[in-house]
């Protein structure tokens, strides 16, 4: 998974490309988001992250700090959310990246948005 790649797997999340978002992902893959219980599987992930977007507006990632190792990469940056009244959250981010191949098999998000529903 290249620097490109991660750019454009953001773009899609910012899009609320949930297909692109998925093409990303070993069909096994585990996804980990803040607090919530880890979720196993390409499609349950798809639901997932498809349910998620329905329940924001807009979201913007920005300031992406991408650092590689061997079948790993961390992704540092800021996201900004638009709840569905139109407020809005910014808060920092880390996403650990464990590769299978070109494909992502463990996607951890470290982010506190807890405000974000509040």
């Amino acid at each position: 998974m290249t620097q490109k790649d991660i750019q454009d797997l953001f773009k899609a999340i910012d899009k609320f490309d949930t297909k692109a978002f998925a093409s990303f992902l070993d069909d096994n893959a585990r996804f980990k988001f803040a607090n919530i219980p880890v979720i196993t599987g390409k499609n349950n992930i798809f639901d997932f992250v498809a349910g998620f977007f329905q329940s924001i507006k807009a979201i913007k990632h920005k300031n992406l700090e991408i650092y590689e190792l061997e079948g790993v990469r961390f992704v540092i940056g800021n996201v900004t959310y638009t709840r569905l009244d139109g407020s809005t959250l910014s808060v920092d981010f880390s996403n650990t990246f464990k590769l299978k191949g070109d494909k992502i098999k463990d996607y951890l998000i470290f982010i506190d948005n807890s405000a974000l529903f509040k």
